[in-house]
């Protein structure tokens, strides 16, 4: 791993975080907004569908240099929304004929984060008063 791929991870991640940033604020105006998060849809529509554009466009006519591919999928599309990789991921699996790991990995990601939303929040409420 070169520090020139880290460096490029660095940028793009700044650049989807604020991208995020303004795209939830801007549909659920601002971050306490209430009722249906829109933003977050909205972000992690678009997020699959880039990476599916980035991917498939890489794999019908030349890959992607390692700088190039750790900007816009990792970097850009990691600090929009993780669950852009989480598709690619799932998609890959079942193209690949893996169709219980990719059942498996909907299952698990979407339990597991949950559960770790769940598990965090009683944490976070346990705390009151330590610091």
């Amino acid at each position: 791993m070169s520090s020139l791929v880290i460096l490029w991870v660095g940028v793009g991640g700044v650049v989807g975080a604020v991208a995020r940033y303004l795209v939830v604020t801007g549909l659920n105006g601002g971050m306490g907004g209430s009722g249906f998060p829109y933003g977050t849809l909205a972000v992690n529509g678009v997020g699959c569908f880039l990476i599916g554009l980035v991917v498939g466009f890489a794999e019908a006519h030349k890959p992607l240099s390692p700088e190039v591919q750790a900007f816009l999928v990792i970097g850009v599309l990691g600090g929009f929304t993780t669950f852009s990789a989480f598709g690619m991921d799932t998609i890959r699996l079942f193209r690949d004929g893996a169709y219980v790991a990719g059942s498996a990995n909907v299952l698990l990601q979407v339990a597991v984060g949950l559960g770790a939303v769940v598990v965090g929040l009683r944490a976070g409420q346990a705390l009151k008063g330590v610091w």
